[in-house]
This record gives C-alpha cells, sequence and structure tokens, in this order.
C-alpha cells in the first residue's frame, strides 16, 4: 500500500482528517486541485464542541488566540436597532469555551496546514480525482498531477472531503437529494466602520434587503452576507460589490471603506443518500451542504472527520474490526438529515418575502429573541444546540447504557469545581473510563492490566447535578463521546462492550 488513507479536499474537513490520523500512526495522503490554500474568510464561526475536540489535537488554545469572540447580537429594523441580544459567556457552566467565536477559514487552514507539515505531511497540491475503482481489499485511484500526467495510487480507503462536486460521491453512485434555493447571495469582506462595526453581530430584517454583518475581529473588518434581488441576480458573473442594493448597508449605517474580495453564490440544501460504500468515505460538504445559518457547515464537516478518523485509525491498526466503519453513517447521516431541515426552517423564515413573512421577520421576532433571551433555559438550549455539544449518538451499536442521567451515545457532561476540570484528561486520543466517586479495587485491576486509562474524580454536588450517577462507569470513546454508562461499574461489563464490538485496546501481535 502506498498509504491507508488517501483523502482528496484540503479544506478544513480533510486537513482534520489528515491531522488526526496522523497523529494515531495512520499513514495518509492528501490532495487539493487547487494550487494553494484558501485566501478568503468563507466560514468563520468555530463552535464550542469543535474546540472541545480540537483540545486533543492541541489547536483549541491556537484558534481562541487568533480569533474574536462576538460580544452580541443585534436585530435591525427599518435602520434601526430592534434587539440586542449579548452572548457573553452564553454557555457558562455548559463547556470550556461557552463562547460564540469567529475564526475566518482562511487562517483556520493555515493552522491545519501548518501542524499537518509538522508532522511531515504536505498536501499534494494542484493534484486532482479522477476516479477509483474498489477492489475489495484496497482502492486504485487515478489521479492527475500538476503537470498534467496521470498517476495509479493504492490505498486501503479514501475520504472524499472534496465538495459538493465531489468526484467521490459520484464514483460510489450516491444520490445528492435536496435542492437549491432561487435567492442569490453576496459575500464580501471588508473594512468597515460605523456601529454595525463594532466586533457585533449584526442582522437587519427589513423585507427590501437581508444583511448580516459577521465580524471578523474587534478593529472593524467584517463579512458582509446579503441578498442580491431584481434583475441584478440575473446576471451574477458580472456582479460588483457596487452593483449590490445599498439599501440594508445604508440603514445599518455601514461605511466600507475596503472591498477585500466579494462574490456571489446560490445556497443549497441536500445530503447523500449514504455516506459510506466499501473503502470509501463521504465526509463534510461532499456527504452534505445546506444554508449557512447558525454556522453549522465547516463544524459539522469537522465532526464528521474526527468521528472517522479514530474508527479508520482502529481498523488499519489491527485493533477493530471493519465493521466498526458502517458506525460512521448510521451516527452522522442521522444528524445532517436534522441539521438540513432545521437551517432550512429558519433560512426560509429569514428570507421570505410578503406581507405576513415582513411582519413575523421585523415585529415578532425581535421582541421574541429578546425575550427569550432573558430566560436562562432557553439561552441554555439555544447554546446547546448551536454549538453543537447536544449533538448526541443515542441508540447506536456503539452505545450502551444508562447511569444517572447520562446515556450511552451522549456527549461527556463537563462539571467544573474549582481548578479541577475532568475534560483535561480528555487531550488522550484513546479510550478511557471516568468514575465520579470512587472505583471498586476489581475495576481498578482490571483496567491496569487492559492498558485502560481510568480516572477517578472526588464526588460533589456538581457531578449529581450534571446528570452522572456516584461510583458508576464510563467508559469514553477516543472522540469523548460516551460509549458506555454503567451503573454497577464492574469489570465484567467493559469485558462485554468489548467483546461485543470485537474491539482491543491492545495491538495485535506481528
Amino acid at each position: 500500500m502506498e498509504c491507508d488513507v488517501l483523502i482528496a479536499g484540503a479544506g478544513p474537513t480533510g486537513l482534520a482528517l489528515a491531522l488526526w490520523l496522523t497523529r494515531l500512526g495512520v499513514k495518509v495522503r492528501i490532495i487539493d486541485k487547487t494550487a494553494g490554500p484558501g485566501t478568503t474568510s468563507r466560514a468563520v464561526a468555530v463552535q464550542a464542541r469543535t474546540l472541545e475536540l480540537y483540545r486533543q489535537l492541541d489547536l483549541a488554545d491556537a484558534v481562541i488566540a487568533g480569533g474574536h469572540q462576538v460580544p452580541a447580537i443585534n436585530l435591525w429594523v427599518r435602520g434601526r436597532k430592534a434587539a440586542h441580544v449579548p452572548f457573553g459567556a452564553i454557555g457558562a457552566g455548559l463547556t470550556p469555551y461557552p463562547f460564540v467565536h469567529i475564526f475566518p477559514q482562511d487562517r483556520h487552514e493555515r493552522l491545519l496546514i501548518e501542524r499537518l507539515e509538522a508532522l511531515g505531511v504536505l498536501v499534494a497540491r494542484e493534484t486532482e480525482l479522477l476516479g477509483f475503482t474498489d477492489r475489495g481489499e484496497h482502492i486504485d485511484a487515478r489521479l492527475r498531477l500538476p503537470g498534467g500526467q496521470e498517476e495509479s495510487l493504492e490505498a486501503r480507503f479514501i475520504a472524499g472531503c472534496d465538495g459538493a462536486r465531489s468526484v467521490v460521491r459520484e464514483t460510489i453512485g450516491s444520490g445528492f437529494p435536496g435542492g437549491t434555493y432561487r435567492q442569490l447571495f453576496y459575500v464580501a469582506d471588508v473594512n468597515a466602520t460605523g456601529p454595525a462595526a463594532d466586533g457585533a453581530l449584526h442582522v437587519d430584517l427589513d423585507l427590501a434587503d437581508f444583511l448580516a454583518v459577521f465580524p471578523l475581529d474587534g478593529q472593524g473588518r467584517a463579512r458582509l452576507i446579503g441578498t442580491v434581488r431584481d434583475e441584478r441576480a440575473e446576471r451574477p458573473e458580472s456582479l460588483r460589490f457596487e452593483d449590490v442594493s445599498r439599501q440594508a448597508i445604508e440603514h445599518m449605517k455601514v461605511t466600507v471603506e475596503r472591498v477585500n474580495w466579494f462574490s456571489t453564490y446560490h445556497v443549497h440544501h441536500r445530503v447523500a443518500g449514504q455516506f459510506h460504500k466499501g473503502r470509501a468515505f463521504l465526509v463534510g460538504d461532499a456527504a452534505h451542504i445546506h444554508s449557512p445559518v447558525g454556522g453549522q457547515g465547516m463544524n459539522t464537516g469537522i465532526g464528521d472527520a474526527i468521528n472517522l478518523a479514530w474508527k479508520l485509525a482502529a481498523v488499519v491498526a489491527g485493533r477493530a474490526p471493519e465493521r466498526l466503519l458502517e458506525s460512521y453513517e448510521a451516527e452522522r447521516i442521522v444528524f445532517a438529515r436534522r441539521l438540513v431541515a432545521t437551517t432550512d426552517r429558519i433560512f426560509t423564515l429569514v428570507t421570505s418575502e410578503g406581507r405576513l413573512a415582513s411582519l413575523l421577520r421585523t415585529r415578532v421576532v425581535p421582541a421574541l429573541a429578546a425575550g427569550l433571551f432573558r430566560i436562562p433555559q432557553w439561552r441554555a438550549f439555544l447554546f446547546r444546540t448551536v454549538s453543537q455539544i447536544t449533538l448526541n449518538y443515542r441508540g447506536g451499536r456503539l452505545s450502551r447504557g444508562v447511569a444517572g442521567k447520562v446515556q450511552g451515545g451522549d456527549r461527556l457532561p463537563w462539571v467544573r469545581e474549582g481548578d479541577d476540570d475532568h475534560f483535561a484528561w480528555l487531550t488522550a486520543m484513546s479510550w478511557q473510563a471516568h468514575v465520579y466517586g470512587a472505583a471498586s479495587p476489581e475495576l481498578t485491576s482490571w483496567c491496569r492490566s487492559h492498558d485502560l486509562p481510568l480516572h477517578v474524580f472526588a464526588w460533589h454536588p456538581g457531578h449529581r447535578a450534571a446528570g452522572f450517577a456516584r461510583d458508576a462507569l464510563y467508559l469514553l470513546r477516543p472522540d469523548s463521546y460516551v460509549a458506555l454508562a454503567d451503573a454497577s461499574a464492574t469489570p465484567a461489563a467493559l469485558e462485554r462492550y468489548f467483546a461485543d464490538q470485537g474491539i482491543s485496546l491492545a495491538a495485535p501481535v506481528p
């Protein structure tokens, strides 16, 4: 084999997949048909769950240091602020990262590339995947190299991180059902001044024009997203920033001093019919695309990558059977379908035309948003949803048991008591066990003899409030989701789990 995993596409999803696999000793080759990494801001929000997972790659601190925390969202109607909703630490008590964080995609990609290069892996640029054949035991891929010559490459698996026009998806014959919204949007990265360039998020809800101003930093660099209406939408290829309507921009008192880049696009909502076939996998935009509402796209793709990475690594190392890989699609496709449906409803509300839609957007939404955000339970619900910390794999084949309110498949609840942060142990990219209270000598002995790290935390009221059961056992997968929650906390429960899944904690003897 020339590599264990061929990764087609070097956006954040493909780079995160390559980085995780490389850290676990998997030999990868990552290719991209572009000449260099992205130079535009594109995806900007990095959600709390992504930051939690990035701790395992030692990336979270760098992303936070290089980005900007959004202090509030302001809703504008007819040239004035109709609602001010403070964010701040909106998710306090739920995660180590209780805020909305902006880290533009161009910086994001550069950071991932730097970390990958430090491990000796370079992105093969101007290298295009032409197609591949699944041979049963491996895949044979056909590549076009920078000089135009073609090359064959043999790999155990292929991961399609190659976007909406995925060659991998087309090759496995997966459909891509869904549709395209009729509205034409523009996106512009600008330097601006004015009350809507203050580092907060601003949205204009007027009927005539839609405009969102996303802060890229606190010094006036912003991303504008707006609609292009009337006859202008019929000639997107010739549109410039000077051609778009100024009504919403003027309503929000935005003075654009410089346009760094500008583009138009249509928004799609599609989910592939399958994420996995044979030795091929679809990841990120190759598997699902949807409206940018809530900043979910890139984060969902990175979540796909990390879900798949630890499973591929276990199979490549001989620690798990290939049937483990079937759980990738089962766990991720349900979330993708639900996400597309949710963002579709919100997107339709925000962009619909007509008197009723205008009334809802300009009167009901601002009043409702301001009122609901005064309710702590609503703030927590919204943060849990948008930040993806509520995403779980309950009911899946890898998820077992219940102990307290925590179930197999859940994201491990976060609890901090003073300086004690049990998430600090989640930097390990391996299986581990947690007990909140006391662990029996038998459990301690079993974990030691099987090289399963066991972390025991002194019981305190915060554990009960988070849903843990005292002295129960929580087995965590390498991606830090709960695999097994067992109130008995016996070695037998661990024995059964690993036997049923066919997973070994030890590397096979050559």
